[in-house]
């Protein structure tokens, strides 16, 4: 059976070709057959009726924005990807992907309009950043979180594996406007030296990222960094699991899953805001950095003039 990267790598493959209907049952029959042959309670009954009526939406959605569709818990999700085989919500949703890709591919709508898979994979996005935007309705815990790690000196930023690629530019950006800021991007023991070094030169905060898929060596990562001391500020995809119940402070923002590869705007653009909120905690700071830094530049050639 291949494995749900493959799957999706196969449903998201670029190719104006499309399978014909009659090659194999329609999404919604692969659906019900993920859950068919379970007991699930009328609860349960709710969730599995609402993913097959709105697949091409449900297939994508947080836990959060699924329980809140459907009207029940998040725990009542997580138990029913139990109920019906899966080991919690993200492989129920990664299982789901592929037969809402095939959906989307196969509607007279998307055949009209000449949408492609890449253009599902931005419309996907949007969806992410749309979501975001509504959680940045309340800025308080973004402001919170940016004045406690604008506070922390020195800073450590953490990111393993595919996160390792927004960790750095948090941390290139952050050091623009912060005066130690310590890159993180490999696990195990070197990853508990790095912590403990930060803590015992007088830092209190780490700010760690988490993207699917999620490694055992992240969350050994932020289970040391509260060892040490330091608290954990993540930034993930996720709104429960382990990870979140190690960090200290969660922020969600979804990944785009359309194609065989995840993409990250809304974890970029929260990233930013986080930046954001750092510069505006200690603004003189700020702006003595920044001259210093525009006076480097230009003193070095940095750039290119445009």
């Amino acid at each position: 059976m291949p494995s749900g990267q493959q799957a999706r790598a196969q449903a998201s493959a670029i190719t104006p070709g499309r399978h014909s209907p009659d090659a194999e049952p329609a999404p919604v029959e692969k659906v019900r057959a993920l859950f068919g042959g379970h007991r699930l309670s009328p609860a349960q009954r709710r969730i599995a009726q609402y993913i097959a009526d709105h697949l091409t939406e449900a297939a994508f959605l947080s836990i959060t924005d699924l329980a809140d569709r459907v009207g029940v818990s998040q725990p009542s999700v997580t138990r029913f990807a139990s109920s019906v085989g899966f080991s919690g919500y993200p492989a129920l949703r990664e299982a789901l992907q592929p037969i809402a890709l095939s959906a989307v591919a196969g509607t007279p709508e998307a055949a009209e309009s000449g949408r492609n898979e890449l253009q599902t994979a931005v419309d996907a996005e949007i969806a992410n950043l749309e979501s975001l935007r509504r959680s940045f309705a309340d800025t308080g815990q973004v402001l919170e979180v940016g004045r406690e790690l604008a506070r922390s000196v020195p800073l450590t930023v953490l990111g393993l594996r595919i996160s390792t690629s927004l960790a750095e530019y948090f941390a290139y950006a952050a050091r623009r406007i912060h005066p130690d800021v310590r890159l993180v991007s490999r696990g195990g023991s070197v990853a508990y030296d790095a912590l403990l070094q930060s803590r015992e030169a007088g830092g209190t905060w780490v700010l760690a990222f988490a993207m699917p898929r999620h490694a055992n060596e992240m969350l050994a990562a932020v289970r040391a960094a509260r060892r040490t001391g330091l608290r954990t500020a993540l930034i993930t995809d996720l709104t429960m699991g382990p990870l979140v119940e190690a960090a200290d402070v969660a922020l969600t923002a979804g990944t785009g899953s359309r194609l065989v590869f995840d993409s990250y705007s809304a974890p970029g653009v929260l990233s930013a805001a986080i930046l954001q909120a750092m510069a505006d905690a200690d603004p003189e700071r700020t702006q003595l950095r920044l001259e210093q830094y525009e006076h480097a530049a230009e003193q070095h050639d940095f750039f290119i003039e445009d």
